[in-house]
């Protein structure tokens, strides 16, 4: 376990609320953004990261120590998360944020707007199969190495590319056809 992390955990054994702070502080824009991929705008993403860190000052002080802290933030996370989804794929939502992309991109003579990029890109990962895309968002949004997401999927490395390289292959595909 990284020293910060065990830094953090002593922090919040001495005083729980000013140690949990510390955490929260370290490991918030992680665990938002992890978030944020799976979630449809801002507000669910932050309705979901209060869930996750209610769980964790929970069960922190139960903490074994055996993996790091952002793993087990990160294993929270993605509970919370995909219960998050489950509940909420029985109703229809507006996404109201801004799009990720600014500017419009011509491919073929064909102007595509930061919205359409966007649609696009979406339409391609929801097209994954679950695995696939987590594989893919660790890896391409949050870049982090096979042997960490082995550690957070319990997958082994070789299983983790091969799911990377079809999902980068089936977004590719996606695209082209779209």
């Amino acid at each position: 376990m990284p020293s910060i992390d065990k830094d953090l955990l002593i922090a919040f054994k001495e005083d729980n609320t000013a140690g949990f702070r510390k955490i929260v502080q370290k490991y918030q824009e992680r665990i938002y953004w992890q978030i944020r991929r799976y979630t449809k705008n801002h507000q669910d993403t932050e309705d979901v990261m209060q869930n996750v860190f209610v769980k964790a000052w929970k069960g922190l002080a139960n903490f074994r120590e055996e993996s790091n802290l952002y793993t087990w933030l990160y294993r929270i996370a993605y509970n919370e998360t995909h219960t998050f989804l489950a509940r909420e794929s029985k109703r229809k939502t507006v996404d109201l944020d801004p799009p990720l992309f600014e500017n419009s991109i011509t491919v073929e003579g064909k102007d595509y707007s930061p919205e359409e990029i966007e649609g696009i890109l979406k339409k391609a990962m929801e097209s994954l199969p679950e695995k696939q895309l987590l594989v893919f968002n660790l890896k391409y949004f949050d870049e982090l190495k096979f042997s960490e997401i082995s550690e957070l999927t319990g997958t082994s490395v070789g299983g983790l590319k091969a799911s990377y390289h079809l999902a980068v292959k089936k977004i590719e595909e996606f695209i082209r056809i779209d």
